[in-house]
């Protein structure tokens, strides 16, 4: 005889959304009880990602309303199931853009998590194995598998961690994949919520940053995260001096651009990374990659092996988001705001306002 076994939960305050055109508003969300292998933390902070705008608004197709978006969470551990290895109470630790993968197929066993072969479990808006949908951040607490629960080590306080558990290792993960350090020209292009990240990171690993932004109003900003130069690309110029001067192109913004026009700038054998993601397919003439053996490509977060080892990295050349702290009810301001790209650089939730 089959057995049905009942899954316990207990609930948090939060905010949701419960459609396209709503506000988020105060909600309550349900987390199952800790389990042998789960970790349940006390959120202090949730960033806000563009990512999250796109999904309460349903832009990047239909949201399960009612939806807890948020995916950057820096918390204490509060409690752990009984063969949790590696986390204890009172640990700092963060949460970030997948709660589970199948742990099975060639990417997870390479620590390619969020390549899963089957689809990772995001952690918000995605179906879990038991037919629920992952409810994220925009709360109060969460409970997650030890697996997918990342350690911020001292070094980083939790406020401008948050931001690193997206905003970081987006950036991160290109920049070392394609060997970003001492000798190496590297340009960003957008300074916001992900190039200022990857201006930080790039020059920390020792390369020379260029931020191609359209126009010089966050110079002085760029200089001082660490760009060695900054050119805005509203100025027809700036094409013509930079041609051929790159190694490395990270493109951070989520909008059309000319990509041929910035596929030029590379060297021979250079790379133009892509982490923006637009809701309109990009152009590129072919000539612009034949003619220079260019590649253009890619690149979507990082496994928790990864993500783990940009923390540890952040944490040792004192790194951390810039960032805007908020409370609960500035949340549809501040989605309006980073619309609007009046941040500077990543809004911050104080988790405690949601109670």
């Amino acid at each position: 005889m089959s057995r049905v076994w009942e899954i316990m939960t207990f609930t948090v305050p939060a905010y949701a959304a419960t459609s396209a055109n709503e506000p988020l508003a105060p909600f309550t969300v349900e987390r199952r009880d800790v389990g042998p292998k789960d970790v349940r933390i006390d959120i202090k902070y949730s960033g806000i990602c563009h990512s999250d705008i796109h999904t309460a608004r349903s832009e990047w197709g239909p949201a399960n309303y009612p939806v807890v978006v948020g995916h950057e969470i820096a918390g204490v551990v509060a409690e752990v199931g009984a063969d949790v290895t590696r986390h204890k109470v009172g640990d700092r630790v963060g949460v970030g853009c997948m709660v589970d993968s199948c742990r099975e197929c060639e990417n997870c066993l390479a620590g390619d998590e969020q390549y899963c072969r089957k689809g990772n479990t995001g952690t918000y808006n995605s179906v879990t194995a038991d037919g629920g949908t992952t409810q994220g951040g925009y709360a109060a607490g969460i409970v997650v598998t030890e697996d997918f629960v990342l350690s911020i080590p001292e070094g980083v306080e939790l406020d401008v961690a948050a931001p690193l558990l997206c905003a970081g290792i987006t950036t991160y993960s290109p920049l070392r994949h394609w060997n970003a350090g001492p000798g190496k020209k590297v340009a960003v292009v957008g300074l916001g919520g992900l190039g200022h990240m990857a201006v930080k990171i790039a020059h920390a690993m020792g390369a020379e940053v260029t931020v191609l932004s359209q126009s010089l109003k966050k110079q002085e900003d760029g200089l001082k995260l660490g760009a060695d130069h900054y050119f805005a690309t509203s100025d027809p110029d700036t094409f013509a001096q930079l041609d051929s001067s790159f190694d490395l192109i990270v493109n951070t913004v989520s909008a059309r651009i000319d990509v041929t026009a910035y596929l030029r700038l590379l060297k021979v054998d250079g790379t133009m990374v892509n982490v923006g993601a637009p809701e309109d397919p990009l152009e590129v003439n072919a000539f612009a990659l034949i003619g220079g053996r260019r590649s253009w490509a890619g690149s979507n977060i990082g496994g928790i092996r990864e993500t783990q080892e940009m923390l540890d990295f952040c944490a040792e050349h004192h790194l951390g988001a810039e960032i805007e702290v908020i409370g609960a009810d500035q949340i549809n301001e501040a989605y309006e705001r980073v619309l609007a790209s009046d941040v500077r650089y990543r809004f911050v939730i104080d988790a405690s306002t949601f109670a």
